[in-house]
């Protein structure tokens, strides 16, 4: 039933799209088993882009927040591929100069199972080549490491371990 859900709600929001000129915003609707959150996409000065939102539904600690590569969450959040990586390079922190396009750090949940997001990232990006749009979001199980430990996983996904919620970006 959350996988139709989720499937239902992405293909909404990506039909709903028509020109991404016409608009610079989009949405993104986590769904997970017990976690759901709303985040926002904003382009701001200089062609960064605004990440803002809340997630609710996981124990207090930092998860790994990504964009990855495909906006298919017709078998959940397995579907939605690799990390968002055009440039295919290495996995790494948000502020590295080589990092994937998609990789967003860490959010942190508070004692109340809450994590409010606001931050400014300036490599995704709502038009070309870095587009977002049509894309998902994926909060993982664990902590992104950076692509900095001796873990197989590190340099490719952060180590972040399963897929705990997701959600396709679309213009609404």
């Amino acid at each position: 039933m959350l996988k139709l859900a989720v499937a239902l709600v992405s293909v909404a929001i990506v039909a709903a799209h028509h020109d991404v000129d016409e608009k610079h915003s989009a949405t993104v609707f986590l769904l997970g088993t017990d976690v759901h959150g709303t985040i926002n996409f904003n382009e701001v000065e200089g062609g960064k882009v605004r990440v803002q939102g809340t997630i609710t539904g996981m124990p207090a600690g930092e998860y790994g927040f990504h964009v990855h590569e495909k906006g298919d969450v017709s078998g959940g959040c397995a579907t939605a591929g690799a990390h968002f990586n055009p440039e295919k390079v290495d996995h790494g922190h948000p502020n590295d100069k080589v990092r994937h396009v998609g990789d967003l750090g860490n959010v942190r949940f508070n004692e109340q199972g809450v994590a409010d997001i606001d931050f400014v990232d300036s490599q995704i990006s709502l038009r070309g080549a870095h587009s977002i749009i049509g894309r998902a979001v994926v909060l993982h199980e664990k902590a992104d490491d950076f692509g900095r430990s001796d873990h197989p996983d590190s340099r490719k996904t952060g180590n972040a371990g399963g897929r705990v919620a997701c959600g396709v970006i679309g213009i609404l």
